[in-house]
């Protein structure tokens, strides 16, 4: 029987591109509604290291704890250069908050508008990053993966797909913004396909 994979995130956007990124592995993966574990008030503190890093190995060991299964967490976001690095890890929350969750994403997409505006080209460059933890057990030795895109920050915003700061992110490798992109070309170079690929490189690598 295929044993399962635990993927800690809630968020919507990253189920769509998580789910078919791990498609080639021995596992069935199953995410937290999934597999029972509702939300809890705990859950809002486990994004609080200040680093990406930091950040998935405490979800990766918090939902591994409550599953007992072996577990994945990522965390990701985008980092202008000339920002000093933000949004980073307040990618998500980079605005203040909104009255419906729906809505943080746009609010988040204005703010960054509004700190780079009439900023030149060359201080709208810098990079989606993702880091995703692999844990065994809660308490196992975690593994590290790492993937990045560059590119800059657009003025306005293009095209209507993916989620977060997408429409915003001109992706060098593509020459358009994730907006603009198909899923497929999107994961082909995006920050999260380019970790995700790394960790089923491993676990093909451990198959017997």
């Amino acid at each position: 029987m295929t044993s399962k994979l635990l993927v800690a995130t809630r968020s919507s956007g990253k189920q769509r591109e998580i789910r078919p990124l791990l498609a080639d592995i021995p596992h069935h993966i199953v995410f937290p509604e999934e597999h029972g574990i509702w939300p809890d008030v705990a859950e809002d503190a486990l994004e609080d290291t200040g680093s990406f890093e930091g950040n998935a190995r405490r979800k990766a060991e918090y939902f591994a704890k409550r599953s007992g299964l072996p577990t994945v967490a990522e965390d990701s976001g985008l980092e202008v250069f000339a920002l000093g690095g933000e949004p980073g890890v307040r990618s998500r929350r980079f605005a203040l908050p909104t009255a419906d969750p729906n809505d943080q994403d746009e609010a988040n997409n204005n703010e960054l508008l509004r700190r780079l505006a009439g900023a030149p080209e060359a201080r709208r460059r810098g990079r989606y990053r993702c880091v995703v933890v692999f844990l065994d057990r809660h308490d196992g030795v975690p593994h590290v993966f790492e993937g990045a895109c560059a590119g800059r920050i657009l003025d306005r915003r293009m095209g209507s797909g993916g989620f977060g700061y997408d429409p915003l992110f001109f992706a060098d490798d593509l020459g358009k913004s994730f907006g603009d992109a198909s899923q497929q070309e999107k994961d082909s170079v995006s920050h999260r396909g380019r970790a995700f690929r790394a960790l089923v490189e491993w676990i093909q690598s451990r198959a017997p």
